[in-house]
């Protein structure tokens, strides 16, 4: 890599760390400002997002919907320019989500966040974990169990 783009395995490694600071303290803004202008997030519960102001709004909105939001790194894979953050989730459903009222369940799970990083900030992050599973855990779903 050539140029402003290039951040080494330790630039990476500290872009990430306090990147996770901001997810720990639930702070929608400062999570938007580490993109891009023109980021783009691919997420299985907000679809497509584009730009810092709706990748804002969708941490804000989902901060609202589960207050407690705890996002523990499991795995932390860098290789400039991209980052990968495995995590292990575990929230509390208090605020209303996809139009359901809040029901005091609590939803645990795993997932990745795969980054990419340009120029010192996140152009593309993508989402991967099992959102059947969530809505499930959460209500909006009901799992039949299966028969033997």
């Amino acid at each position: 890599m050539a140029g402003t783009d290039a951040m080494t395995r330790a630039d990476l490694d500290a872009f990430v760390k306090r990147h996770l600071v901001s997810l720990a303290r639930r702070d929608a803004r400062a999570l938007a400002a580490d993109h891009t202008e023109d980021s783009v997030v691919e997420s299985p519960m907000f679809a497509t997002l584009h730009g810092r102001p709706a990748i804002e709004d969708s941490w804000r909105a989902l901060f609202t919907s589960f207050p407690d939001w705890t996002t523990e790194p499991t795995v932390i894979l860098i290789d400039p320019p991209h980052a990968a953050i495995f995590v292990k989730v575990t929230a509390t459903h208090v605020g209303e989500f996809f139009g359901l009222p809040g029901t005091n369940r609590r939803v645990e799970f795993q997932g990745v966040r795969c980054l990419m990083i340009k120029n010192g900030f996140i152009a593309l992050e993508r989402r991967i974990y099992d959102f059947t599973g969530f809505l499930v855990q959460v209500g909006v779903l009901r799992a039949k169990p299966a028969k033997p």
